[in-house]
C-alpha cells in the first residue's frame, strides 16, 4: 500500500497530479509527499490528516493487545496449514511486523515446536517439529481460523468511531456526479443530500420501476474516504472475521506492508485492511439470523452479521416488507441501533458485547409505508424520501436518453404515440423503467422482422401488451 494509493483514493489528489510530482521526483529526489506539497496538490495539513487515520503498526505485543500464546498459536497453525518456511511467509501471513514474527519463531524453537531446516542463500528455512505439529492440530480442533491476527475488541471500536460516515460532508455537485446518467430532479437530489450527510435512517417508497433500487446503488459513489476494516477481531478469546473480500473493495493490495506516509515513520498494520466505505445490500432473502453472530460449529469461530461489515458506510434493505420475516419484527431488530448507535451481540458462551452502530440504514420498498411500519417506527426514520412517478417531461428525457445509446431513431412523433398510448389507452402512471422495457421490445420486434428498429403504433402496442395483463370484464364475478 502505497502514500499515493490512498491519496487517489481519497480523491485528495488527482492522477494529474501525481504524474507531476513523480516527474518532479525523479529530477530532484527527496519523497514524494514533499513534490505533492511543493507542487500545491496538498498540503501538509491535508497529508498529516491523512496519515493520522492509516493504523500503526504495532511494536510489540503489548501494542497488538494479543497475548503472545495466542499469536504463537496462530502462527503454527499458519505454518501446518499453509506449508510455510521463512520468517517472510510467515509475516505475510499472519501480518505482524517482522520484528514480533521473529520473537515468536524464537520462541517456538526455545519451546521445541519448531526446527530451522538450514539456509538457502540468505533465507533461513524453518519446520514444524512433531511437538509442534501436534500443537498445531490440537489448536486447529479448537478452531480452524488460520489467518491474519486480529485485533482486539476496543481497538475496532476505536476504529469504528473514528471512520463515521457523517465524517464526510456530501455536497450537491457530489450527488449529481454519482447519479450522472439518471434522470434525477434537483428537489430529489435536495432531499436525499441532508438525509445522507445525517448518517441517519432513511426510508426510499414509491412505485415500482421508478429508480429507487438505482438511486441507493449510486450512493456508493458518493462517499470519497478510505476507511480501514480488520480481517478479524478477538472477543473474550473468541475470533469474529470481518474483513470480506465479497463485500468490501480493498484499495490496493489488502497484504501489502509498504510505509503510508513520508510524513510519519510508521508502518501501516497490517491487519487491516484500506477499503472504500462498504456499500451493502440485502433483499428478500434477509433474515433476523443473518443480523446475529454466526457461529460455525465446525470451523469453531464466528463470521459478522452483515450490518456490522457496512460499519462505516451504507446498510440497504431493499425490497422491504417482502422478507420472510415480518416487517414489525425486522424492524424492531434496529430500534435501539438506530437510536442509541450501539448494537448488541452475543457469543454462543452467553457473553454479550457492544459495538458502535457507526453505519447508514436505507428501507427501500414500494409498499405503502403506512401498512409496514407503525406510526411510532415512522417517527423513528428522520428521512422519508418518495421516489414517485416521473414528470411528462423527465419521461421524455429519459426514452430520449435510452432511444440514444440504443441507436433506436426517436422524433416528435414517436414520443407523441408512447405517451398517448401508454397514459390515454393504457391509463397506466409513467414509470421510469418504461422506455428500457419498451426500446428492448421495439428492437427484439426489429430482430425478428429483420428490419431497422422502430418505433409505430404496433411496435408500442406489442410492448405493452408485455407490460401490463389487460383485465378482462366480468372475470370477477365468474365463479372457478
Amino acid at each position: 500500500m502505497r502514500l499515493s494509493d490512498l491519496l487517489l483514493s481519497a480523491k485528495i489528489i488527482t492522477q494529474a497530479d501525481l504524474e507531476k510530482a513523480l516527474a518532479r521526483q525523479r529530477e530532484e529526489g527527496g519523497g514524494l509527499a514533499d513534490q505533492l506539497i511543493a507542487i500545491g496538490a496538498v498540503t501538509s495539513e491535508a497529508l498529516e490528516k491523512a496519515a493520522s487515520q492509516i493504523p500503526s503498526e504495532p511494536e510489540s505485543f503489548a501494542d497488538t493487545g494479543i497475548t503472545a500464546t495466542e499469536l504463537m498459536t496462530l502462527m503454527l497453525k499458519l505454518i501446518h496449514t499453509a506449508r510455510l518456511e521463512t520468517v517472510a511467509e510467515f509475516t505475510e501471513a499472519i501480518k505482524l511486523p517482522p520484528q514480533i514474527v521473529g520473537y515468536l519463531v524464537q520462541a517456538a524453537i526455545s519451546r521445541s515446536l519448531m526446527v530451522a531446516l538450514g539456509s538457502s542463500g540468505h533465507t533461513m528455512r524453518y519446520e514444524l517439529s512433531e511437538q509442534g505439529r501436534m500443537w498445531a492440530q490440537e489448536a486447529l480442533k479448537a478452531s480452524l481460523y488460520a489467518g491474519p491476527a486480529p485485533v482486539t475488541l476496543d481497538d475496532f471500536c476505536a476504529r469504528v468511531k473514528m471512520q463515521k460516515i457523517t465524517n464526510e460532508t456530501i455536497t450537491y455537485s457530489r450527488i449529481r456526479t454519482a447519479l450522472e446518467g439518471y434522470s434525477i430532479t434537483d428537489e430529489l437530489i435536495r432531499q436525499i443530500g441532508p438525509a445522507l450527510n445525517s448518517g441517519r435512517a432513511m426510508l426510499l417508497y414509491g412505485p415500482p420501476g421508478n429508480g429507487k433500487t438505482s438511486i441507493t446503488q449510486c450512493f456508493a459513489n458518493v462517499f470519497d474516504a478510505v476507511i480501514y476494516v480488520p480481517y478479524a477481531v478477538m472477543i473474550d478469546g473468541q475470533i469474529m472475521r470481518v474483513f470480506d473480500p465479497s463485500m468490501h473493495i480493498p484499495i490496493n493490495n489488502p497484504g501489502a506492508t509498504q510505509s503510508f506516509s513520508a510524513l510519519r515513520r510508521e508502518q501501516y498494520d497490517a491487519r487491516w485492511v484500506a477499503i472504500r466505505r462498504p456499500f451493502i445490500v440485502a433483499g428478500g432473502e434477509l433474515t433476523l439470523e443473518m443480523l446475529d453472530l454466526r457461529y460455525d460449529a465446525v470451523s469453531g469461530f464466528y463470521e459478522a452479521p452483515l450490518h456490522i461489515k457496512a460499519l462505516g458506510g451504507c446498510f440497504v434493505i431493499d425490497d422491504f416488507g417482502r422478507q420472510i420475516v415480518s416487517p414489525t419484527t425486522l424492524l424492531n431488530r434496529w430500534i435501539v441501533p438506530m437510536e442509541s448507535r450501539v448494537d448488541y451481540l452475543k457469543l454462543h458462551t452467553g457473553k454479550s458485547f457492544s459495538i458502535p452502530f457507526e453505519a447508514l440504514v436505507i428501507f427501500s420498498t414500494n409498499l405503502d409505508p403506512e401498512d409496514l411500519m407503525d406510526p411510532a417506527f415512522l417517527r423513528r426514520l428522520p428521512y422519508k424520501i418518495e421516489v414517485g412517478a416521473p414528470s411528462l417531461e423527465t419521461y421524455v428525457a429519459i426514452f430520449q436518453d435510452v432511444c440514444k445509446k440504443s441507436g433506436v431513431p426517436l422524433n416528435e412523433e414517436a414520443l407523441k404515440i408512447i405517451v398517448h398510448k401508454v397514459k390515454h389507452e393504457r391509463g397506466l402512471e409513467f414509470a421510469a423503467f418504461h422506455a428500457r422495457f419498451i426500446i428492448d421490445q421495439v428492437l427484439a420486434i426489429a430482430r425478428f422482422m429483420g428490419e431497422p428498429p422502430r418505433i409505430d403504433k404496433r411496435s408500442v402496442d406489442y410492448a405493452l401488451r408485455n407490460l401490463s395483463i389487460r383485465k378482462q370484464a366480468g372475470a370477477a364475478g365468474k365463479a372457478n
